[in-house]
């Protein structure tokens, strides 16, 4: 993945904004629509987007991009295959405690790694700016977005999906972090779950 291509621009356009039209990613990329669909139709080509039709009231429906299983090869994913494999035979050969043991050590080196950046930050909000900026350069493409009551904060990539979805102590080590990290003012629950097919994760904090 080169983030100076414009292709694959897009491709990371798509999976941090989610299924758009031709038109819309022509607006977002400030070029022509026939530019944008020579784009397109390369992509589709090489199986990295696929479309449908997208039925609004009367008229003729647009088509909408969205991105294929093969795209997300392009993404991140931490040896999916080869993690999967060791956390079956772990649980095979050792048990389900000494999986429980490994996910627990992991969610507390990973709680010290955080902790080190974070805890001098003084605010909820600047806390979770700074975990935003941990998480996207390992990958997570993370967003912050403010809402009346608190924040989502949003993970758009998951480079361990396919070992959270074999084990989900992962991801509810993850909410435990978040909760640590910035305090019992609020709480954190999780509103979307890529390991179980969502699009992405959501994350909603609000006061407790």
């Amino acid at each position: 993945m080169n983030p100076n291509k414009t292709q694959d621009k897009i491709l990371i356009y798509l999976k941090m904004n989610g299924p758009k039209t031709a038109p819309a990613l022509a607006k977002a990329f400030g070029m022509t629509g026939e530019g944008m669909r020579l784009h397109l139709i390369k992509l589709e080509e090489e199986g990295y987007i696929q479309s449908a039709p997208l039925v609004k009231g009367v008229g003729r429906p647009s088509i909408e991009y969205s991105l294929t299983n093969k795209s997300l090869q392009r993404f991140p994913n931490n040896h999916a295959s080869l993690t999967v494999q060791l956390l079956k035979n772990i649980k095979q050969v050792l048990g389900q405690e000494a999986l429980d043991t490994l996910v627990k050590s992991k969610q507390e080196t990973d709680y010290a790694r955080y902790a080190e950046e974070i805890e001098p930050i003084k605010g909820v909000e600047g806390k979770l700016k700074k975990f935003t900026e941990a998480r996207t350069r390992e990958g997570y493409m993370a967003e912050l977005q403010q809402t009346e009551n608190g924040w989502l904060f949003i993970e758009n990539h998951c480079p361990i999906c396919s070992a959270a979805a074999s084990c989900d102590g992962f991801c509810r080590s993850e909410i435990e972090n978040i909760q640590r990290l910035i305090g019992n003012t609020m709480t954190v629950e999780r509103d979307d779950h890529a390991a179980t097919g969502d699009r992405r994760c959501v994350y909603r904090i609000k006061s407790a």
